[in-house]
């Protein structure tokens, strides 16, 4: 009879729930760090055996990839020489052995089913560290003008305790003696095809390549921790809703001395009250009463640079649109700015008095059809329609 030995669920060893946050686990991990931490139960086989076990599920479950491979799958998601207990054996096998079918597979074909390779990198090699994200918000005119913003973001650093080693000072982690820093080790096998050779993840080091003997203390051995950082970014003049600044370097920490990631801005700009903005031409509507739009006048428009004035010419119609050529904003990365374009917006005047009342209607009684064009052309088209 085959007996398979099987890992306890990663979220029964920390403690919590499948639905807890990455702050639980965290808090949870620290916890049961300090509880079977080797120091504090020197020659307690148990307890380091217990502290092996958290040390492997917070590993597992506070990287989101490798969460959601387990979430989905289980053991067998993040360990590849996982084989869940209960699995089927070769009938009539005239031997006991735990062998994986996979591995089977690997050793004939050079990979898993369908022959992907199950080699992997080199787990001391240098590795980029994670991008993040941060989003900040901008006033319509510091996106068009461009403007220096502080943005607070959080970030995973290298423990400055242990300078990332995962190992408290005076101490530094040792090479695996079982796979040499390779992180896998070699496993043989009797099968019903022979003896066969596999390789699988180390047990000793979890596939680290590394046993760190006497944890640090303020980041459990893990070498990050997780800060709240501040950082000054320029944001380029013409820069619009949704796009999204890439800040190098400014990302989570590489691991094994490997380069930051980086850091992504996203933009939120808030709307303005005059203007709208459509590329990098803006747009706004100005109103103005019946006597200036009729006679003509000299009118005050404002514009991202100030205020600048334009002539109103006589009988200009409500919608007319006229154009201040490069009043827009500056071309991102780029020469020259758009144009700003002014609508006319007529104000039929409210709450006359009997005074003005009496003299609009003087004026309507002198008024001719040659005053009103787009009227006369109209009621002209209707008589038409009807055969007046």
């Amino acid at each position: 009879m085959i007996v398979l030995a099987e890992k306890r669920d990663y979220y029964e060893v920390m403690g919590v729930g499948k639905t807890a946050t990455d702050d639980e686990i965290k808090k949870a991990f620290r916890k049961l760090a300090k509880k079977y931490h080797p120091d504090l139960n020197p020659g307690d086989k148990e307890a380091e055996a217990k502290f092996k076990e958290v040390n492997e599920a917070y590993e597992i479950l506070s990287n989101k990839d490798s969460r959601a491979r387990y979430d989905q799958f289980g053991h067998a998601g993040v360990d590849p020489s996982y084989s869940q207990a209960g699995g089927s054996a070769w009938a009539g096998s005239p031997f006991e052995a735990d062998f994986d079918i996979g591995d089977i597979f690997s050793s004939f074909f050079g990979g898993g089913f369908g022959g992907s390779s199950r080699r992997r990198a080199n787990p001391n090699a240098p590795r980029r560290g994670g991008d993040v994200s941060a989003v900040i918000t901008l006033s319509f005119e510091e996106a068009a003008k461009g403007c220096k913003k502080e943005i607070s973001y959080k970030v995973i650093e290298n423990c400055a305790d242990c300078s990332g080693t995962g190992a408290a000072k005076g101490t530094s982690p040792k090479t695996c003696s079982v796979c040499k820093g390779s992180g896998q080790a070699t496993v043989t096998q009797r099968t019903p095809f022979g003896v066969v050779q596999t390789t699988r993840t180390c047990e000793s080091c979890a596939g680290s390549g590394k046993i760190i003997e006497k944890p640090c203390p303020v980041c459990y051995g893990t070498g990050h921790i997780n800060k709240n950082k501040k950082v000054e970014v320029n944001i380029p003049a013409g820069i619009d809703q949704g796009q999204i600044l890439n800040i190098s370097g400014h990302g989570n920490a590489g691991k094994n001395k490997g380069p930051n990631g980086d850091l992504h801005v996203h933009i939120n700009v808030r709307p303005h009250e005059i203007f709208k903005r459509q590329g990098d031409d803006v747009y706004c509507d100005l109103p103005i009463t019946f006597v200036q739009a009729a006679l003509g006048c000299e009118v005050i428009v404002p514009t991202l640079e100030g205020k600048v004035s334009y002539h109103i010419h006589e009988g200009t119609q409500p919608g007319d649109v006229f154009k201040l050529k490069n009043k827009g904003i500056e071309r991102l990365n780029s020469r020259g700015r758009g144009d700003q374009f002014v609508k006319i917006v007529l104000e039929v005047p409210k709450n006359l008095s009997q005074k003005q009342k009496d003299l609009l209607k003087e004026f309507e009684s002198i008024s001719q059809e040659v005053n009103y064009q787009k009227r006369k052309g109209f009621f002209s088209k209707i008589k038409e329609m009807f055969g007046e």
